[in-house]
């Protein structure tokens, strides 16, 4: 199967790749693309190698109607993607040629237009009030002008496949009139989202038959079935898909061109994207969601941070012996990456690997790493979690490695750490005009020197963490570097999260602060739990340091205890 057709080349059998997250996409309840966002997200969908990218209905909305003139007008140079404007065809009564709508698609300079004509005859009679003549006639002409203008021209047929369960002769006469009008596809849109894979597949195919045009598919996702339709209508015979990214769009969203290209490119292997393109999905999906403002879901499917991350022991073990016994596929193939999540659910084969990943190695050490096993199953149990904070992890690792395996507890850095905390406190101090400021004093030891310190912050947190800094800058220059980038506090309710408490209904709940942190070249994230979430939170600020530490110095391992 060819890859999907880049602008300048003729219709022949080539796979269409179709992104409509510009104008579809943009539907989604929270998205507000400026023009400026247009362009990037085009550029972007042009990298990766979709075939072809609808920008927007211009005529109808000024935002898109600015998105064409400057796409055309040199700012938006295309590789591999044509660009295609959408709209209506041309009104009851009223002339192609004359229709200011069909005027705008033509003035967008788009080499591509798609309409977009109702095919279920209730939509036709109610919505558009006329008959089926007249509306099959208002698609042929519209197709047949925008084509004797020079325009390839695709046709999405409305609300069809309810269209077709109701009035399959309508809903054929539609597809049709396109076809006679020279259209090049013909899309089948199940516009309400409501068809199911077999019935939609054989939907496809017997229209195929029927009409012997080009098919295309276009699904939403209101029965989370989006993908799975794409897929059988082109197992079914489509040669043309329409998606969005990451599934955005109205409602429940549309299919998901990330899904849709990982599933095409590595199940059914077609040639759909440009040589190295595949491996372009995870970092594309992620940079769409960043332009979307939307945070990446992390459990979507081929590119989502968490697709290839194992948590179960039994995995571990077998992933251990080949990685692909627990992966459909090679992550990498889809730029996304394999991970072990260590947890309370975590065997030796989990820490073993995830050691491996974080640079401590414990193959060798089999004292060490059933300590570490243990360790991780008690704080587990206690509220911690180690899923999303590497840098603790492997902080707990080499700790359990310097004791050389022997049972960790108690609290304490180890003896080669930077800094050592003495005491620290915190109070608040509300003053007459309301404002509530926090002062923080720290005593710690660095450099065989005791060090005190104070500082003031807009919370606790803030106040602690500028004391800290002020009582270790003039012994670490590194520190500068250092920003805290985001701090998230999670409340444990006794027994639900932490299964030690179970029984004891008057134990407080704790505390588990998760922070992350950035030098300008990498991230790492720390974690801290306690009943109070000053203390938690001074967990996973100093571990944050201590991280930081090791990597300027090797040798200086450290941790405040757990």
């Amino acid at each position: 199967m060819n890859r999907s057709e880049p602008a300048d080349t003729p219709l022949g059998d080539g796979f269409h790749v179709y992104d409509t997250t510009l104008r579809d996409g943009a539907q989604r309840e929270g998205i507000a693309y400026s023009v400026a966002d247009k362009l990037t997200v085009a550029r972007l969908l042009d990298e990766l190698g979709v075939g072809f990218v609808e920008g927007g209905w211009p005529g109808a909305l000024p935002k898109d109607t600015e998105f064409f003139q400057r796409a055309t007008s040199g700012e938006l140079p295309l590789k591999h993607a044509a660009l295609v404007a959408f709209g209506s065809t041309r009104k009851a009564g009223a002339t192609a040629d004359r229709d200011k709508q069909v005027r705008a698609l033509l003035d967008s300079r788009a080499p591509v237009v798609t309409l977009v004509a109702k095919s279920d005859r209730r939509h036709i009679e109610r919505a558009l009030g006329v008959d089926v003549d007249t509306a099959c006639a208002m698609v042929r002409d519209t197709v047949s002008f925008l084509v004797g203008e020079g325009r390839r021209v695709f046709l999405d047929a409305e609300h069809f496949f309810d269209g077709y369960a109701y009035d399959p002769d309508t809903a054929l006469r539609v597809l049709t009139a396109a076809g006679e009008g020279g259209a090049d596809v013909v899309v089948l849109c199940d516009t309400n989202g409501g068809q199911l894979p077999l019935q939609l597949a054989a939907t496809v195919e017997e229209v195929g038959a029927r009409t012997g045009l080009r098919l295309g598919i276009h699904c939403q996702d209101d029965t989370s079935c989006a993908v799975a339709n794409t897929i059988a209508a082109v197992q079914s015979g489509a040669t043309h898909v329409q998606c969005t990214a990451n599934g955005y769009g109205e409602r429940a969203g549309n299919a998901d061109l990330f899904a849709v290209l990982g599933n095409l490119v590595t199940k059914l292997e077609m040639d759909v994207l440009p040589p190295g393109g595949a491996a372009e999905l995870t970092r594309v999906s992620h940079a769409l969601a960043e332009m979307a403002n939307i945070a990446p879901d992390a459990h979507q499917a081929y590119v989502g941070a968490s697709a290839f991350a194992h948590k179960a022991g039994l995995h571990a073990s077998a992933i251990k012996v080949d990685p692909l016994l627990y992966n459909h596929i090679d992550p990498p193939v889809v730029g996304n990456d394999m991970r072990v999540l260590v947890t309370e659910m975590a065997g030796r084969a989990s820490l073993e690997l995830k050691g491996r990943e974080l640079g401590v190695d414990l193959t060798e050490r089999p004292e060490a790493l059933t300590s570490a096993v243990d360790r991780v199953k008690t704080l587990e149990s206690q509220g911690w979690s180690f899923e999303a904070a590497d840098a603790s992890l492997e902080l707990m690792l080499r700790r359990v490695i310097d004791s050389e395996g022997e049972p960790v507890s108690g609290e304490g850095f180890l003896p080669e750490g930077p800094f050592e905390l003495e005491s620290y406190r915190v109070v608040l101090d509300h003053r007459p005009d309301g404002e509530v400021i926090s002062e923080a004093t720290v005593k710690v030891q660095v450099s065989g020197e005791r060090v005190i310190a104070t500082a003031e912050g807009n919370g606790p947190v803030h106040a602690l963490d500028a004391a800290l800094r002020k009582a270790l800058s003039p012994y670490l220059e590194w520190l500068d570097s250092v920003d805290l980038t985001d701090y998230k506090v999670r409340i444990l309710t006794p027994g639900a999260e932490t299964p030690s408490m179970q029984g004891h209904p008057g134990t407080d709940a704790v505390t588990r602060v998760l922070i992350e942190s950035t030098d300008g070249e990498k991230e790492w994230t720390t974690v801290g739990v306690h009943e109070n979430i000053v203390e938690a939170s001074w967990m996973a600020l100093c571990d944050a340091l201590v991280h930081k530490s090791m990597r300027v110095s090797p040798g200086s391992d450290g941790h405040r205890g757990t």
